[in-house]
């Protein structure tokens, strides 16, 4: 049996460190035989983040292993979704290896200044939060835009449960994701007629390193551990446990492939049924 995404090439932001969702995101388009450039702060690391970025040689390590495991063609590039020359730079380093992108996920993110309420809340942090997470897809997506656009394809942006039901002190990146989400719409509408789709996915409690310093937030508010602001979390999810980053890369390459011919401009849960609104 063929693989779904074979001949198609991939951008995946966000996907340098084998602990977040973007790394198993691009595993599993490899898997299905897309090539795969993966995308992420490299060495310009902001050292404001609590939670760490994927590393240069990371990065390489990471792009050689799915190149020899899945039989794709792989590159690292380094990028700062906050700066247009970094943008720009990534655009032409695959512009020489690639002449056309057929799939762009749009997973890089970050949270800054948490936690805070809004009127306690640093104006530089808020800012930040929001140029990272809704600015970042705006910009990368614009730049990629002309190499998707002659032979059509699909974008998935990374919003969050958060998106549609604010978390907890964490507004500018509620903000952020709901902004996603809007933007996902925007671009569903604008871009149909380029036959490019645009869906976005909206995670709940996922496992990573991201959810893990979340839980030890909540810890250290609450006064108690990591393990039992886990446990608490899954009494709230009817599946009862927390998703893997591998759940949702088989959900993005869904939408990646004709099997979502029909999708676009949706923000698709996947949360354990902890959210079940649209």
């Amino acid at each position: 049996m063929g693989k779904m995404l074979s001949g198609k090439t991939a951008v995946v932001t966000g996907s340098g460190k084998r602990s977040g969702i973007g790394y198993a995101v691009a595993r599993k388009l490899a898997g299905e035989g897309a090539n795969v450039v993966i995308a992420d702060l490299g060495m310009s690391a902001d050292p404001d983040l609590a939670v760490k970025t994927g590393g240069e040689s990371e990065m390489a390590v990471i792009a050689q292993e799915l190149a020899r495991t899945h039989g794709v063609e792989t590159i690292a590039v380094n990028l700062d979704v906050t700066r247009a020359d970094s943008i720009t730079q990534m655009v032409n380093t695959i512009s020489e290896r690639f002449d056309r992108i057929h799939i762009l996920v749009n997973n890089a993110g970050a949270s800054f200044g948490v936690p805070n309420a809004v009127h306690t809340y640093d104006e530089t942090a808020w800012m930040k939060t929001i140029d990272v997470n809704l600015h970042g897809v705006f910009r990368v997506s614009r730049a990629l835009l002309p190499m998707m656009i002659l032979d059509g394809g699909a974008i998935i942006n990374t919003a969050s449960r958060a998106g549609k039901v604010p978390a907890l002190f964490n507004g500018a990146y509620a903000v952020a994701k709901a902004g996603v989400i809007m933007l996902t719409k925007v671009m569903a509408s604008e871009l149909a007629g380029n036959d490019v789709r645009v869906n976005a996915i909206c995670p709940g409690q996922i496992a990573t390193d991201l959810e893990k310093w979340r839980f030890g937030l909540e810890a250290q508010f609450f006064g108690s551990t990591i393990e039992e602001r886990e446990k608490e979390m899954c009494k709230t999810i009817p599946l009862g446990r927390i998703g893997s980053p591998d759940e949702v890369g088989n959900l993005v390459v869904f939408l990646a492939s004709d099997r979502a011919s029909y999708m676009t401009g949706q923000a698709i849960n996947i949360t354990g049924g902890q959210l079940m609104e649209l």
